[in-house]
């Protein structure tokens, strides 16, 4: 990476609480954190009414989208999918039923109320239950990781097909409305995912605020279209009965069961996405816009496509949901459900940018380029590098599928997997953050964990229909994320070797002070260190010992210099800066320890900031910062051959990720004119007792 000093891989993350305003900038003096969370789920702070109403209706287009769409093909699929279902007015029911029962328990009891309980630090998603987890300790730690980034993987899957098929369902009404225009439906689709992916720089909040008031009218035209079918055939309520779901699974002596389950399970995918997407607007928004909002919209409008069925009103193209239009308002529904799907991709994607922050803070992805897009709320981000590879896929799977129905396969394996995940982690997490007793943990989190095996299962029989894509995808992250937590481990490990024989703060400065054979290099030179060092018992950074053992020299003035980001928009001018000197002499030079803290909206400028410290009321930093040498480090991996092979491809594979991770000196602000040199840090790891360390 940048440093010399590599982060050791965390299993925990920390945020600091949020401040008050006071050193914004003008222009954001009134704005406030409106996202208040609360350990172990205890109530947030009320936001203000306007504040909050926004939000809503911000989360309302971004969290909401991707449920809110699943009216587009969930019926059709378990009727006309891989193995239809004859139509009656007892399948009408039963599936109508099975819908609404899964939507409740699923999505209302076990995510809106439940899991939404388990941020961290405002966070939520499967690298939030990670960090839970971890912070506690113990034999969970062991089992829970790697499921946890294998639900991750999965989930970074079920985000590449969200957009692909909400808006191929949606386009697809073209084919019932003009039946000539069928050809146009994937062409149609690239061009309408490559708009979405392009309009992502502008930021969650943005988005969610132009697509919320959409989304609002999505919600309302679904509701009164199944009202109006409801109206028609009332018996439809009978499906509030669960006795009619049980019939129709066990019809046929049960032999459709799974294959109904598995397409049942796409009328609550998006519950994963509407956790990931806590951090971007908090819990009580999301539980609002759900319970107030999707919610009712989303009973309607499956009672009516069940009432529509019930009547045995004839069914346009296999497509349930626009059967249920009139002819006259055919075009305008595609146009409003064409606008719905594109919004439906914006919840997996924000999704996915949180999770991919959340990997970075917890070792597992290298450092990619993160913008920041609000000043209000630290979770809004956008990920360029992220966003292109969704794009890409996303493509990919619209032009290999070409059909909704047939992507349909692929869909909700990934999400199956990542809901049981979640159920096994709440289970751990109610009981040891919650302190629920085991018997309550048991008693909620085991049936919920029961209903996911079931959809699991329902969805393994769509494996080569489809299925293989998120698992392969899921799969391949799996591998990376590992492996760069692996070999970040693996460097630790030599570096920690290494330090152990390196000097303390406290023994440099008496080899500058008493050494009079140790050269003196006339300048100041910063070392960048990736920890603070704040006590003369500390070891220097590995930089300044590579240093020394290279050249054989010590600068005359050291400033050991190390970079932290807060969880908060801005720093206040007070404090931007600690230091700690550590040796002040005329003759003999100077030793200046210094932490820069930046709030996650500033972007940090290194360079700048050491000008302004040459004139520092407390502590005056020697020499002219134009002439400051500053000295960062560049890793170079080298592989012995005597490593078994295995282990050589697994290096191989993190010596790539690691070429082609962005280096700290130049995420913090330096470019190639800010006095920059690196040093590059050659590690050969071999075979080697454990007494003797790998080499430098």
């Amino acid at each position: 990476m940048g440093s010399a000093d590599p982060p050791v891989p965390s299993n925990r993350t920390t945020a600091d609480s949020l401040p008050s305003t006071d050193g914004l900038p003008p222009e954001r003096q009134a704005a406030r954190h409106t996202r208040a969370h609360a350990p172990d789920g205890q109530s947030p702070a009320q936001p203000a009414d306007k504040a909050f109403l926004l939000l809503a209706l911000a989360a309302l287009g971004v969290v909401y989208g991707d449920i809110g769409t699943s009216p587009l093909y969930a019926v059709n699929d378990i009727f006309f999918g891989q193995a239809p279902i004859k139509l009656s007015q007892a399948a009408a029911l039963g599936a109508t039923s099975l819908i609404l029962w899964a939507i409740t328990i699923v999505v209302t009891l076990k995510y809106v109320w439940l899991v939404l309980r388990a941020d961290h630090h405002g966070e939520g998603g499967v690298f939030a239950l990670l960090a839970l987890i971890q912070e506690r300790g113990g034999r969970n730690v062991v089992l829970f990781t790697p499921l946890l980034i294998l639900a991750a993987g999965l989930l970074y899957g079920d985000g590449l097909i969200t957009p692909a098929i909400s808006v191929l369902g949606a386009v697809e009404g073209i084919k019932v409305a003009a039946p000539n225009l069928g050809p146009y439906v994937v062409p149609i689709s690239v061009v309408i995912i490559t708009a979405l992916f392009a309009f992502q720089s502008r930021g969650t909040e943005r988005v969610g605020r132009l697509f919320g008031p959409i989304v609002l009218v999505w919600f309302a035209v679904i509701a009164l279209v199944g009202a109006r079918h409801i109206a028609a055939h009332p018996q439809i309520f009978q499906a509030i009965n669960p006795v009619h779901a049980v019939r129709f699974l066990m019809s046929d002596g049960g032999s459709h069961a799974l294959g109904i389950l598995g397409s049942v399970m796409l009328v609550v995918t998006g519950s994963e996405a509407l956790y990931a997407d806590m951090g971007h607007f908090g819990r009580r928004p999301i539980r609002v816009a759900w319970l107030q909002a999707v919610y009712p919209a989303l009973i309607l409008n499956y009672l009516g496509q069940g009432a529509y069925i019930y009547g045995g009103e004839p069914i346009r193209e296999s497509n349930v949901f626009y059967s249920l239009v009139p002819s006259w308002g055919l075009i305008p529904m595609i146009v409003i459900a064409t606008m719905a799907a594109i919004i439906a991709s914006q919840a997996l994607i924000t999704g996915a940018y949180s999770l991919t922050q959340q990997a970075m803070a917890l070792g597992l992805f290298p450092r990619f380029r993160v913008v920041h897009t609000s000043g209000q709320h630290e979770g809004q981000i956008y990920l360029p590098l992220i966003n292109g590879c969704l794009w890409m896929g996303c493509v990919v799977l619209v032009v290999g599928f070409q059909e909704s129905i047939r992507l349909a396969s692929a869909y909700g394996l990934a999400v199956a997997g990542v809901m049981l995940a979640t159920s096994a982690a709440m289970a751990v997490i109610s009981h040891q953050r919650w302190a629920w007793p085991v018997w309550k943990s048991a008693a909620v989190f085991v049936p919920l964990a029961l209903i996911d095996v079931v959809f699991l299962a329902g969805n393994s029989l769509k494996l080569w229909e489809g299925g293989w894509v998120p698992i392969a995808i899921g799969g391949a992250l799996f591998v990376m994320m590992t492996t760069w937590f692996w070999g970040r481990e693996q460097l630790a490990q030599t570096y920690r070797r290494y330090a152990s024989e390196s000097m303390n703060v406290q023994e440099l400065v008496e080899q500058k002070v008493t050494d009079g054979q140790i050269p003196r290099l006339p300048r100041s030179v910063v070392f960048m260190a990736s920890r603070a060092v704040e006590e003369t018992t500390d070891r220097i950074p590995t930089l300044l010992q590579l240093f020394f053992d290279r050249y054989g020299v010590l600068p005359k003035h050291i400033i050991f210099l190390t970079v932290k980001q807060q969880h908060v928009p801005f720093v206040k001018p007070a404090d931007r800066y600690e230091l700690v000197p550590f040796a002040a002499s005329t003759e003999h030079g100077t030793v200046i320890s210094v932490s820069a803290n930046y709030g996650y909206m500033e972007r940090p400028d290194v360079r700048k900031d050491l000008s302004a410290l040459k004139s520092h009321r407390r502590v005056k930093l020697p020499g002219d910062p134009k002439r400051w040498l500053v000295v960062a480090g560049h890793e170079n991996v080298i592989i012995a051959e005597d490593q078994p092979f295995l282990y050589r491809l697994r290096m191989g594979l993190f010596r790539l990720m690691l070429k082609n991770s962005a280096p700290a000196w130049q995420y913090f602000g330096f470019g190639a004119d800010a006095g920059v040199t690196t040093e590059t840090i050659h590690i050969r790891l071999r075979r080697a007792p454990a007494t003797q360390p790998d080499t430098f």
